[in-house]
């Protein structure tokens, strides 16, 4: 059919030549430094919190050792059997000081935790007594109101160091940070210093030796007193209850400083054997202060100074913020992470019962589909692959009339497409206007009823035209995708795009036909009935994914978009990280655009409601928001792998690498393709999920922002060529 009256299209906004000469200007520069530090620092942020979480939960930068028994030549003996508080003069003598007889220190290691410590703050309470709390500073970060409670109550508190590591490893740079980090928790959380320390795996005096005494001579210059004990409850080796208050009874009426533990476990029986304690200790005469209550000493805590008070705040609020954020993020991690392999799972099962449906002997689209079709080319500076494209479509089997509608070009792109004097090929020429622009014009130019469109970098088979509008057989068919290909697949880059268009289109496209909810017909090969485009109002220059945009109206106004992967093309794909980035902007951008404009389409009712309920939901989730959430598989491997246990980590990954191969392996059986580039896939899956994360990140900016963009030229080599074949059919 030819002829009738002219379709009433959008007319092509005006753009100046100045604005376009700004627009282009700014097409170079699409990878914004400001917004790509935006993304690393994202990414930079999110390590940082990993980190930190880590340290706080001792997973990062942990040093689980303990030293073994050591000889103790260079331990003064009066150190050794003197008193448990241990303290250094100006010119570092140590003096050991007693706790007075019938005198008990209770002190209290490894919290503050936030279930035991309260339970024991409430036995405390009950019978009136004080405890001096020797506490870890990734504690205190973690839990900083139990110090102020602690503090509130009246109790001591003094320093484990902060991720209780065994000193006598350590570097004095190592103890410096371990002190540092204690009292900068203590000040955020409290507003206070302390001066009283107690090394980890050394809380006896009986304990030092030649490895922890200079750790203890170090300490007493830098001010520290430093408290042993006398009696060791063992209540961390979970005896029963009876046996951990006959533990920590003293000999004889003697004065003790005595062993407990608020944190590291269960301590549901040193909470139960305390108060029994504290009843049998006061029966027999007894008087429980705290250390330095029992030596008559100036308070070892005092208030820190304005500066480390914030200081010490900044580090609680950031580790607020990662333990908001981390078991957030790793449930968003899972979330995602099933979502992806249900997906996988779908498209593959769908896949499957696609092509199933499709090998039937019954299976027809119904009469022969002979009619001619006009084909749009729209074309922006295609030097380099214009002649082949045109003349791919010179080849074809199907009778066609090829329209070129060269969009202002400014190296010789329209005269290139007349220097080769083929039959049945028109240039329109006109002013830069865009392609959705240039493509209503080839609609409102061409003369038959069922109309391709395809890019200027793209070739088809001679059978391609053929076999894209057997479909149209079906009346209730409005358009048609086709399967394209990378053309240009032999370096790394363009081997990662080949995998990504053969999973694409193959899984992806042949799931959403199924669901009859198919997102977007490829701008290098689609079919449409001019009706269709026509009921919808032709290219909207809404978007920069008009090819998504008119998609998502088709399917609103109730046509069926259908797949046909028989309908191959072969596209020049981007074959430079910078190309790459530009064009998958434009699309995730353009993308977020089209679906903005139609989210009316979540509460409409028929088939734009089914589209808005089905196919809107499956495209942000999985080409929005899992690409933001992608790295975070790699990021926690990596965690994993470094600071937690490594092998499972690494499985884990594997394990999702593995599906990802398996549904790959499966779209390339499909299509008939090779396996051999599937080599590159670990390495795609990685680079590809850092690369869309920052794609994705830019694309939301921009969209936040308002900004408009050009038409993203990239730059073209014209090495996507097709075999020739014989003389086209004739159009008359």
């Amino acid at each position: 059919m030819s002829g009738g009256r002219q379709p009433r299209l959008p007319r092509p906004r005006r753009v100046s030549r100045h604005t376009v000469s700004r627009m282009a200007a700014a097409g170079r520069h699409a990878v914004p430094r400001l917004r790509i530090v935006l993304g690393v620092a994202t990414l930079v942020a999110v390590v940082c919190g990993m980190l930190l979480d880590g340290y706080l939960h001792a997973e990062v930068g942990n040093d689980a050792r303990v030293h073994r028994s050591y000889r103790a030549h260079d331990v003064p003996h009066r150190v050794r059997t003197g008193g448990p508080v241990l303290t250094f003069d100006d010119h570092g003598r140590p003096t050991g000081h007693r706790i007075p007889a019938r005198t008990i220190a209770l002190t209290f290691d490894d919290g503050p935790d936030p279930h035991w410590t309260p339970e024991v703050l409430k036995v405390l309470r009950a019978h009136d007594v004080p405890g001096t709390f020797f506490v870890l500073g990734q504690m205190v970060v973690r839990n900083p109101s139990l110090v102020r409670r602690l503090r509130a109550d009246g109790h001591e508190i003094g320093v484990h160091t902060f991720t209780h590591a065994d000193l006598a490893y350590q570097d004095r740079d190592r103890v410096d940070r371990e002190l540092a980090q204690s009292q900068l928790a203590l000040a955020g959380a409290a507003g206070i210093n302390s001066s009283l320390f107690r090394a980890p795996y050394a809380s006896t005096l009986g304990a030092l030796d030649d490895r922890t005494w200079p750790v203890q001579r170090y300490l007493g210059d830098r001010g520290y007193i430093s408290a042993f004990i006398d009696v060791d409850s063992r209540d961390w080796q979970r005896p029963a209850v009876e046996r951990i208050v006959r533990n920590a009874t003293p000999k004889a009426g003697k004065g003790a400083a005595v062993l407990f533990h608020d944190a590291g476990g269960d301590r549901s029986r040193t909470v139960r054997a305390l108060g029994t304690y504290i009843e049998r200790m006061k029966a027999k005469g007894y008087t429980f202060t705290t250390v330095t209550g029992a030596l008559g000493a100036e308070a070892a805590v005092h208030p820190a100074d304005g500066a480390r008070v914030w200081q010490g705040r900044a580090l609680i609020w950031a580790a607020a913020v990662t333990q908001f954020a981390m078991p957030g993020l790793a449930w968003l991690l899972a979330v995602v992470g099933l979502a992806v392999l249900a997906r996988l799972l779908m498209m593959v099962v769908l896949a499957w019962w696609h092509r199933r449906a499709r090998d039937l002997r019954r299976f027809t689209w119904g009469r022969a589909v002979d009619e001619p079709v006009s084909v749009i080319v729209p074309a922006y500076n295609e030097k380099e692959c214009i002649a082949n494209t045109v003349n791919s479509l010179a080849a074809s089997t199907h009778p066609i009339e090829i329209l070129v509608v060269d969009d202002g070009s400014t190296d010789g792109t329209a005269d290139i497409v007349q220097a080769l004097g083929l039959p049945n090929v028109r240039v329109l020429r006109q002013e830069n206007s865009g392609k959705a622009a240039a493509l209503n014009r080839g609609i409102a130019e061409a003369r038959f009823d069922l109309i391709v469109m395809m890019d200027g970098d793209t070739v088809f088979e001679p059978g391609t035209v053929c076999e894209l509008v057997r479909p149209f057989a079906d009346p209730g068919v409005g358009a048609v995708a086709g399967n394209a290909k990378v053309g240009n697949r032999a370096g790394l880059i363009g081997a990662w795009q080949h995998i990504e268009y053969v999973m694409g289109f193959n899984l992806d496209r042949r799931m959403y036909d199924l669901l009859r909810c198919m997102p977007t017909i490829p701008g290098a090969i689609g079919a449409f009935r001019r009706r269709a485009l026509l009921d919808v109002g032709g290219m909207s220059a809404d978007t920069l994914a008009e090819d998504t945009d008119i998609t998502i109206a088709l399917h609103r106004v109730g046509w069926r978009v259908v797949y046909q992967d028989s309908a191959c093309a072969w596209t020049e794909a981007p074959g430079t990280v910078g190309q790459l980035w530009r064009q998958r902007y434009r699309w995730s951008y353009g993308t977020m655009q089209a679906l903005w404009k139609h989210r009316r389409s979540l509460v409409d009712h028929g088939p734009s409601g089914r589209f808005g309920r089905v196919g809107m939901p499956l495209v942000v989730l999985f080409q929005v928001v899992a690409p933001l959430c992608a790295p975070l598989i790699d990021l926690f491997t990596l965690y994993g792998a470094v600071f937690i246990d490594p092998v499972k980590a690494l499985l884990a990954w594997s394990a999702l690498l593995l599906a990802q191969l398996l549904g790959a392996a499966y779209a390339f059986r499909l299509d008939g393709e090779r396996y051999g580039p599937l080599l590159a896939l670990p390495l795609q899956q990685i680079a590809y999920r850092q690369l869309m994360y920052l794609v994705l990140l830019h694309s939301c900016v921009t969209a936040a922002t308002g900004a408009l963009l050009p038409w993203q030229k990239l730059r073209r080599t014209g090495e996507v060529d097709t075999p020739r074949t014989p003389e086209p059919k004739a159009v008359r």
